[in-house]
């Protein structure tokens, strides 16, 4: 579940935190961006004009890269 302090985030801050994760961009589609992770995880983040990244769509990154929201925001 996405911890009452998150805030609103940007792709990039996403992607930044995912190339310290030691996750690799394969791929991009678009503004959709596929990262893979040695072990086998992967993910999508979808960059939009700048646009902040709702809630629903974090919480759904997070459950891919299996990290909690407060690890991942501690992070940021």
């Amino acid at each position: 579940m996405v911890s009452a302090r998150m805030r609103q985030i940007k792709a990039k801050d996403i992607v930044r935190v995912l190339n310290d994760l030691d996750f690799v961009k394969i791929r991009q589609s678009g503004s959709h961006a596929f990262f893979l992770h040695t072990d086998g995880r992967s993910t999508i983040v979808s960059s939009h004009g700048g646009e902040d990244i709702g809630r629903g769509l974090l919480r759904r990154i997070l459950r891919e890269i299996q990290i909690s929201p407060d690890d991942f925001m501690d992070m940021l």
